[in-house]
């Protein structure tokens, strides 16, 4: 009861605080952007809520709980992505425009923001489906089963509908610094009493050595091909992030954009690290437990990567696990939010507005959004019915749109010789690949049949989809590009301005 309890009140105050904040919201910058003026502090809330989201909760602890400590690979490649956005932060922030999608339209034009918004919105779709996946499955434990995950899938999703569509922006930077800090002090807090009630660390190590010591190895068993592989999903993604490329519009200038990336790396990286351990600890602690394997003996996947929670739930005071359970619900929420938020603002701004009604007002564009932004979540809650594992659904979604975006934004900062034609070729390539390896995979799948298709080979696993299309992408990049006309100096020159 006392998880229930705390979950609630923490959702109360967070309620409190965006409806005191949807009073302010006045125009579209308001609620796409946060009117342009959010400080340093608030930015890195909003940076590190927006990358850690289910897909580090439930999908990244799952990976963990799977090949222990060779999980950092994948976080890895985050990190790296982070690193890199650093030096693009002031640049983007100094252009000014609203989301992703209008910085392609500058560099290659209307027809790649369109491309761009397709692709925004399949991937958006969803990354915000396995946040509510991840929401009911919360609520599940918090229930003790009183509430299956199937509703309360449904209510996690009405309740980050709601979120979103009251204040937009402007509640999400609010919520995030509140959110920002919870999460790394329960992760934190955490960690030593979940060691604590299994003995301590030397137990912890002892029983993952009895059981499958490359847990504690950064390869556990693997080749460096599989480290590359699921170190490039999240690079790639976080480099084409659209969410991020909004926020940074949202800054207050653009030394505030670039301050903020600093933090952001700093909370990233102490927050995945922590659940990484966790989640190894977690593998110590439930690897006699016959819930999380199946009768094969293998590691159920869907269950695995319940393993934090369960720590919250099953293994330390009541104290701290309910304020794991609501950094969780931070995590869920904030993801949540973000992303409805950067698909509901494409769908407004490169369909309704530019092809349906460009003369719209400032305050029907908010209400169209709003509009969507449920459209959207029902449409997500719908698809994520397709997907058995959040890793699995992080995987893909992760894989379309940093293959079919990454290349053409660096390519946009780094390369004056990129050409429109070639931007068109690299982000239709790159989703489509994407696309037709799931499909192809899920088919033959479904029939029991293997085979070869494409060069590839049948079945496929996805935790290497996004070197193929990543490949692809980036072949029709540079080999279009150097078939046609350079673009003229003024389309890329607000690129390469210096900071």
């Amino acid at each position: 009861m006392t998880y229930i309890v705390v979950t609630l009140a923490y959702i109360s105050i967070l309620i409190a605080i965006i409806i005191y904040k949807s009073r302010s919201v006045k125009t579209q910058d308001d609620f796409v952007v946060a009117g342009r003026n959010v400080p340093v502090y608030l930015l890195v809330g909003t940076l590190v809520c927006t990358w850690i989201g289910s897909g580090s909760l439930f999908g990244s602890a799952g990976l963990s709980f799977r090949s222990g400590f060779s999980e950092l690979w994948f976080s890895l490649g985050a990190w790296i992505g982070i690193v890199i956005v650093y030096f693009i932060a002031a640049r983007v922030r100094k252009i000014s425009e609203y989301t992703l999608t209008d910085l392609l339209e500058k560099r290659y034009g209307r027809s790649a923001r369109l491309l761009g918004t397709i692709t925004v919105i399949i991937s958006y779709l969803v990354i915000a489906g396995y946040q509510f996946k991840g929401g009911g499955r919360l609520i599940n434990i918090i229930t003790d089963g009183a509430i299956n995950p199937e509703m309360g899938t449904i209510i996690a999703c009405i309740v980050i509908i709601s979120f979103t569509a009251l204040a937009g922006m402007v509640s999400i930077v609010s919520i995030d610094i509140f959110n920002g800090l919870i999460m790394i002090l329960a992760m934190i807090l955490t960690l030593p009493f979940a060691i604590s009630s299994f003995g301590g660390w030397d137990n912890v190590v002892s029983t993952i050595n009895a059981v499958n010591p490359t847990h504690l190895s950064m390869f556990e068993g693997h080749d460096a091909l599989w480290a590359f592989g699921i170190m490039l999903p999240t690079l790639i993604l976080l480099l084409s992030e659209s969410s991020i490329y909004q926020k940074f519009s949202s800054a207050k200038n653009e030394k505030a954009a670039k301050k903020a990336v600093i933090g952001m790396f700093i909370g990233v990286v102490a927050i995945e690290s922590l659940m990484c351990v966790l989640a190894v600890v977690g593998y110590a602690i439930y690897s006699s437990d016959p819930r999380f394997f199946l009768e094969s003996g293998a590691i159920n996947g869907a269950m695995s990567e319940e393993v934090i929670l369960r720590i919250g739930y099953e293994q330390v005071p009541v104290f701290i696990g309910s304020l794991l359970f609501a950094a969780a619900v931070a995590i869920i929420l904030s993801t949540g939010n973000t992303f409805l938020m950067v698909a509901s603002t494409n769908l407004a701004r490169d369909v309704y507005q530019l092809y349906v009604n460009p003369s719209a007002s400032p305050i029907l564009m908010v209400k169209v959004q709003q509009f969507l932004i449920v459209i959207i979540g029902l449409l997500a809650l719908l698809l994520m019915t397709q997907f058995t594992t959040i890793l699995e659904m992080l995987f893909i979604s992760y894989s379309m749109i940093g293959s079919s975006l990454a290349p053409v934004l660096l390519a946009s900062f780094f390369w004056k010789r990129v050409t429109k034609e070639g931007g068109i070729a690299s982000i239709a390539s790159g989703m489509l690949s994407v696309l037709i390896i799931s499909i192809t995979n899920r088919v033959m799948l479904a029939k029991g049949l293997s085979g070869s298709f494409v060069g590839l080979q049948f079945p496929f696993d996805e935790d290497y989809i996004a070197i193929p299309s990543l490949a692809v992408s980036l072949l029709s990049l540079v080999l279009v590009s150097y078939l046609t006309k350079p673009s003229p100096e003024e389309v890329w020159r607000p690129f390469f301005q210096k900071d």
